[in-house]
């Protein structure tokens, strides 16, 4: 993803610029309005083609990372639909956000059990391959 993604001075850019700025692809784009992820409707040109404004990016970028660490299409949604609602249900949001923050901290934390693992196996190799080299098997 570039910086262009969060530059305050972006406006009017295509879908295919959209896509090039944030990483994603036209279709998934495309999926994100059409399945209600975007925070606001995108933008058309007196063409019809789509418009995607500096909020848009910036908000491309939060879905972005929400997706990344985890969070299902649904629970997206529902975060969308109550960052659209405005002022008034911020209890609400804060408590979907701690909650995937919790789900994303477990699964770090197994990742870390997991490379531990790993990096127990390295060793017992490693050792393993220095002793044929001392022994002159290696």
């Amino acid at each position: 993803m570039t910086t262009t993604a969060v530059c305050p001075a972006v406006t009017g850019l295509s879908i295919a610029d959209a896509a090039a700025a944030t990483g994603l692809t036209v279709h998934t784009l495309r999926y994100y309005e059409r399945d209600g992820l975007m925070l606001d409707p995108v933008d058309r040109a007196p063409s019809g083609h789509r418009r995607y404004s500096a909020a848009d990016l910036s908000w491309i970028v939060m879905l972005t990372r929400l997706r990344a660490t985890g969070m299902g299409i649904a629970e997206v949604r529902e975060y969308a639909e109550l960052c659209r609602a405005g002022e008034g249900n911020e209890d609400a949001r804060l408590m979907l956000l701690r909650a995937h923050r919790d789900r994303v901290l477990a699964d770090l934390e197994a990742t870390r059990e997991h490379l531990r693992a790993i990096d127990t196996k390295i060793g017992l190799y490693e050792e393993r391959l220095v002793c044929l080299d001392l022994e002159g098997r290696g």
